[in-house]
């Protein structure tokens, strides 16, 4: 009887615990069934408010008292004259202070650009209220990838120039290659002192495991329609003729390239800087690269008066895969730059 009633006990304890788990999984797969249909969010950031509210605190901590006192007074009659005002725009349908906005962007590219999805977002949210006395302040930041990819992020940027709104591009730290084909779009690009700047070139490699195959006895075959379908391949193996093609097309994406980068910024004598070297942000100003030196916080600071800033962010929901996929791959990519750091012998 007693090892009866101890195996009903832990029956129940394991029926229990069954039921928990399921309970849990089909609670999740509700909530995650609900939110599928939701892409994403877009976000407003008030970066003047955050900026003016950061001065506002450190300049309160050096005034005395008194002076806190006067501040304070002075302050509560500014707010009720701008209240009036705000009050009175609103009747006239204008903006409360008047001011033009200042749209801020962030791009961080990856080889793939496939951060142009939220772009495309963040760029259709701004067209669909912006005027021509706005103006879009892009924080870009990449080393290029591939061409279709940055094609589009360049294409995305495009749309603002074709409204007529003005656009100024900032690169903090490298906008090359396919990072540059973005930046040209702008009508103004301010650079760092030593942002990486640059990169008008193509490149592309292929590993080939042709002679390996045949030392083992393996046999590889590829079938394709085409003199040109396929001209370079991993495992066949490749002849002159495919080699031949494949660098014509490599240079016929190069003149696109400097096509496009002639057509944006006419200034530059693109034989001269599409060699594929890049410059740092003080060389690149005298190849007529960039056109000011400075960094995006000052660019934000020297518009604090001048201008509304507000930041537009979208940001993709990500499954749990996806969550632990990227720290996985954030992981890797920290292993992999500690690794290039003990073996790199350019140091700064």
């Amino acid at each position: 009887m007693e090892f009866l009633s101890e195996y009903g006990l832990f029956l129940a304890k394991a029926i229990t615990f069954i039921l928990t788990v399921v309970i849990t999984l089909v609670v999740v797969i509700a909530i995650a069934s609900k939110q599928k249909n939701k892409k994403g969010e877009l976000d407003l950031i008030d970066l003047s408010e955050q900026l003016k509210g950061t001065k506002k605190s450190i300049e309160e901590q050096l005034l005395t008292s008194h002076q806190l006192k006067v501040r304070h007074k002075s302050e509560k009659k500014a707010q009720k004259e701008k209240d009036k005002q705000a009050k009175k725009a609103a009747k006239n349908g204008e903006a409360a202070d008047g001011l033009p906005q200042l749209y801020v962007v962030d791009f961080k590219g990856s080889i793939d650009a496939k951060e142009v999805t939220s772009l495309r977002e963040e760029v259709t949210a701004i067209l669909s209220v912006a005027d021509e006395h706005d103006e879009v302040f892009v924080r870009l930041e990449s080393g290029g990838g591939m061409v279709h990819g940055y094609g589009l992020a360049a294409s995305q940027l495009q749309r603002i120039k074709d409204h007529n709104i003005p656009l100024t591009i900032s690169v903090d730290k490298v906008a090359a290659s396919g990072g540059y084909m973005m930046a040209c779009i702008a009508d103004k690009i301010i650079s760092a002192p030593f942002a990486i700047v640059g990169s008008i070139g193509v490149i592309a490699q292929i590993p080939n495991f042709n002679r390996l195959l045949k030392k083992h006895d393996i046999e590889f075959e590829q079938l394709t329609a085409g003199e040109y379908k396929r001209t370079l391949t991993m495992f066949g193996e490749n002849d002159q003729v495919g080699r031949d093609k494949f660098k014509q097309e490599l240079q016929e994406t190069h003149d696109l390239f400097k096509q496009f980068v002639t057509k944006h910024r006419s200034q530059i004598d693109i034989d001269k800087v599409a060699t594929g070297e890049h410059w740092y942000g003080l060389q690149a100003i005298e190849r007529k690269l960039v056109d000011e030196i400075s960094t995006s916080d000052d660019y934000l600071v020297s518009q604090l008066d001048e201008r509304h800033i507000i930041q537009i962010k979208y940001t993709q929901r990500k499954k749990l895969a996806d969550k632990l996929g990227h720290a996985a791959s954030i992981a890797i990519e920290n292993s992999v730059f500690k690794l290039m750091q003990l073996n790199i012998n350019r140091f700064f």
